[in-house]
């Protein structure tokens, strides 16, 4: 894909050239495509509109999580997150072996396979935490917990240049793709120092309606902070902080 260079950055269209910003930076690509009119009417476009409709499903499903754990993403995610998520979640309207193509869903698919997504691909959990933990769902209980044993922070959590604290969190969630709604609890140590002092047991329990039909999700991450004349501060704006599926439960 051609990229521009220049110290004047285009968006828009001119002729059949249109210029647009991604994550890549300034990019240019050529106009074209097919009629939307034809792409809903002509027979040969219709796997076209059923791999349309699963991806607007994906999508929809997608945003349905990152609400549900908003609480706990907005300070540990990438730019790049709701086009991965989106893509993990295809992969899961693609298990379903109910419905017939182009009419697959969530909620018949397996969301089990979103385990060990990470929402900051920048901070990955595996690369960040590696104290003992262990995580479970209680369905009939309604309990979403992890457990971590006593540990050294500086052993075991690979933090960046400049941290002096950080904390444990916890997110767990039951949600529901086809009515779009979810309930969630989020949970969290305090702010601990990342020094070479052993921590207490750390036990986070995050619930929700016990005896849920609904795929339930638990999100474990770490942040870190900067201490600065006594005031904590999220370190780089939370570039590096880490957050990812740990276990989930479908229905």
């Amino acid at each position: 894909m051609p990229k521009q260079k220049g110290i004047l950055p285009i968006q828009g269209t001119s002729g059949n050239i249109t210029f647009y910003k991604s994550g890549d930076g300034y990019m240019m690509r050529g106009k074209g495509g097919v009629d939307g009119k034809r792409i809903a009417t002509d027979p040969a476009f219709q796997r076209t509109r059923e791999n349309g409709a699963e991806f607007g499903r994906a999508g929809a499903a997608g945003k349905v999580l990152r609400n549900a754990l908003r609480n706990v993403i907005q300070n540990s995610r990438d730019n790049r997150v709701v086009g991965r998520l989106t893509k993990e979640m295809m992969k899961v309207v693609k298990s379903d072996t109910t419905n017939p193509r182009g009419a697959r869903t969530i909620s018949e698919g397996n969301v089990e396979l979103l385990k060990g997504f990470d929402f900051n691909i920048n901070g990955k959990l595996g690369a960040t935490l590696y104290a003992p933990h262990t995580v479970t769902i209680d369905r009939v209980a309604g309990e979403l917990k992890v457990d971590l044993a006593s540990f050294i922070p500086v052993n075991m959590i690979a933090a960046p240049s400049g941290t002096t604290h950080f904390k444990i969190i916890s997110a767990g969630a039951a949600i529901d793709f086809d009515a779009e709604v979810f309930e969630v609890d989020s949970q969290s140590t305090d702010l601990l120092p990342w020094d070479s002092a052993s921590t207490a047991a750390i036990n986070l329990t995050n619930a929700v309606t016990a005896n849920n039909t609904h795929p339930l999700f638990l999100a474990l991450g770490v942040e870190f902070y900067q201490d600065v004349n006594g005031t904590k501060y999220s370190l780089k704006n939370g570039a590096f902080n880490a957050l990812a599926l740990v276990e989930v439960s479908g229905n």
